[in-house]
């Protein structure tokens, strides 16, 4: 599949990572529309961006609350309705925080799983029937190496990642050969905001290459599976400078204040 003239419909794509990819496909003639819980000034500015790097082409901004299956339904049959069709799909809205396990509520818990699971299969389920209509598509799912190398003190969020990696490889069973899926797990790309010189330099010695990443880089790797092969799908690609190999050394990152990655 290529980038150029195709429809691509990025969630938590107002800021951080999934603007990123928002950027990058826009930059390569994709058509964006940028899905948004409650940062509707950023999605503007994203969704403007975008259809300036795209040479023109609209980009959209499109609404909805990511814990509700009602709510993610109707923000697909309004990107349809402008569009005519969804190609891709990148499931990029998340949270994050830390949530020790015996001092969770199930609130906490339920939130977690709500956002970092649920939403991203009802996004597929809701642009799956067109891609197998038209017989080609694409969904990528922004997972995280914790969800193969669990965190003490982060277990719901990286259980939800977990099964978002386990669900990317059944829906490559389930909607092949129409529709390939996969998954990305980012290392260190972005810190918390206001986050401290030491925490930065303990992401830099939690990979190999001594380095943090950065947005782009994730956004490069959803352009390669994307345009780089058709031959792939059900693959979780780590981008995180060899960190998960590191295992749990110097990977403890633990945010200053609970933050929304997206």
């Amino acid at each position: 599949m290529n980038l150029e003239n195709s429809v691509c419909l990025v969630t938590g794509a107002a800021r951080r990572v999934g603007r990123a990819i928002s950027l990058e496909f826009a930059r390569r003639g994709a058509r964006v529309a940028v899905h948004y819980r409650s940062s509707r000034e950023d999605a503007f500015a994203t969704a403007e961006e975008c259809a300036r790097l795209s040479g023109g082409r609209e980009a959209l901004t499109v609404a909805a609350d990511q814990t509700d299956p009602e709510a993610i339904e109707r923000a697909v049959v309004e990107v349809l309705d402008r569009t005519g069709r969804i190609d891709i799909l990148v499931n990029s809205a998340s949270i994050f925080h830390s949530t020790p396990f015996l001092k969770m509520t199930r609130e906490q818990w339920d939130a977690m799983l709500d956002t970092n699971l649920r939403g991203p299969a009802w996004f597929c389920r809701a642009v799956a029937p067109g891609m197998i209509e038209r017989g080609e598509g694409v969904i990528i799912n922004i997972a995280d190496v914790c969800g193969e190398r669990p965190w003490p003190r982060y277990i719901p969020y990286c259980a939800a990642k977990a099964a978002l990696i386990n669900l990317t490889r059944g829906l490559a069973m389930e909607l092949a050969p129409a529709v390939r899926v996969n998954a990305i797990g980012p290392g260190t790309v972005l810190l918390p905001d206001g986050a401290s010189e030491s925490l930065q330099r303990r992401a830099e010695r939690a990979s190999l290459l001594g380095r943090m990443g950065a947005p782009e880089d994730i956004a490069k790797a959803c352009v390669f599976l994307v345009e780089g092969s058709d031959y792939i799908t059900g693959a979780f690609l780590p981008v995180d400078g060899g960190k998960s190999l590191l295992g749990r050394h110097e990977s403890d990152l633990r945010p200053e204040k609970p933050k929304d990655k997206d």
